[in-house]
């Protein structure tokens, strides 16, 4: 045993410099930098830190490059850094009202008090690849390199539907509700939505787009309009009694989007619309998007529907959205289950000879029948 565990581990040590090896790739080219990560591959960057719910554009450009670019495991090495550090207290919920917008567009309003904001986006790009990026790719002359950003009252499209009943009220947690943390409790089911809305945020983002796909496809009770759409900085701050007051700590980027799905109505409330809701860091539309149909497909219970797919299922969806735990479930699977394997080996070995014992009494059993017939 002593020897197996010395050759084990010379042969992990040979593959983590294999591995680093392979990182750094041709020495010939180049090396990766931090800041060219974070600039250039941006939007890989803000799923990392959205996913490992920590907002350090740095950090997620640094486990991108140590994970070779696998997200999911850029994801696992921010997630575990970030339960290294101090926790000093929880800021103030963000006003993402008074958001500095780059981007914000709607599906259900073509003139919105404030306007619409196209921003950087691939919607209105062809599918092709450009030879021009495989070198030095310039901005094209005549475009503004800085960022454009919006800074006017820009009203909720849900503020204008509910200004006349038209959708439902917004949340409202009752008086004396301590939000919860997920990363400090352990959850049980049934969920509150602050808590269902921490994990959807958390959530590997092609789990979450895979379900709200299905929710379209019919596999759930939902016909949903895209609301609102928001990109920009919003500004964080923390309540320091010893202070005063609130203290601002910086801004973040953050992306927001507000679903708006039709409501036939039930014995206790009037038919109108209701709200689906996503809140992720960074730039992340798709996955915010994905966020929201699955934050109303998870109250059919509110509305009285019946749970019949499972984007409506709480602890399917839940249990299963986060890529950590769902990687490590897998990937524990290429670990050594030598005795374990050797049990079923044992058993299957076993019920082949019951099994071939049953046949054979049973062959000899209609070969004496068909004798005694004759």
């Amino acid at each position: 045993m002593y020897v197996a565990v010395k050759g084990g581990e010379a042969a992990i040590q040979n593959a983590h410099q294999l591995l680093g090896d392979r990182r750094r790739g041709d020495r010939s080219v180049p090396a990766l930098q931090l800041e060219q990560i974070v600039e250039q591959l941006g939007l890989a960057v803000d799923r990392a830190m959205a996913e490992g719910a920590l907002y350090d554009r740095e950090l997620a450009a640094l486990a991108i490059r140590q994970s070779r670019g696998d997200l999911i495991e850029a994801i696992f090495l921010v997630r575990a850094y970030r339960t290294t550090l101090p926790r000093f207290g929880y800021s103030e919920p963000l006003d993402t009202a008074q958001m500095l917008a780059e981007r914000r567009i709607s599906a259900t309003f073509k003139d919105l008090p404030g306007g619409q904001l196209l921003g950087p986006t691939f919607d209105y790009t062809h599918r092709l690849l450009d030879p021009e990026m495989a070198g030095d790719h310039p901005v094209a002359q005549g475009v503004q390199r800085d960022d454009e950003v919006v800074n006017e009252a820009m009203p909720r499209v849900t503020d204008i539907l509910g200004a006349n009943g038209m959708i439902e009220p917004d949340g409202e947690m009752p008086e004396g509700h301590v939000p919860g943390d997920l990363t400090r409790e352990p959850w049980t089911f049934p969920m509150e939505r602050d808590l269902r809305l921490q994990a959807l945020a958390r959530g590997d983002e092609g789990f979450l787009l895979a379900l709200g796909y299905s929710t379209q496809r019919g596999y759930g009770r939902t016909h949903p309009f895209v609301g609102e759409i928001r990109i920009g900085e919003v500004e964080v701050e923390l309540d320091v009694p010893e202070l005063g007051g609130l203290v601002s700590l910086g801004s973040i980027q953050v992306t927001e989007c507000q679903m708006v799905n039709q409501f036939a109505g039930s014995a206790t409330r009037p038919p109108q619309f209701t709200r689906g809701y996503g809140l992720v860091f960074g730039q992340s539309e798709r996955k915010a998007m994905s966020m929201s149909l699955c934050d109303r497909a998870l109250r059919t219970a509110e509305f009285e529907e019946d749970i019949t797919a499972p984007a409506q299922d709480e602890e399917f969806v839940i249990s299963h959205s986060d890529n950590v735990q769902s990687t490590g479930f897998v990937e524990h699977l290429k670990l050594p289950h030598y005795v374990d394997f050797q049990a079923e080996l044992d058993l299957i070995r076993r019920m082949r000879a019951e099994y071939a014992s049953h046949n054979a009494a049973n062959d000899a059993q209609k070969e004496a029948q068909k004798e005694a017939a004759e």
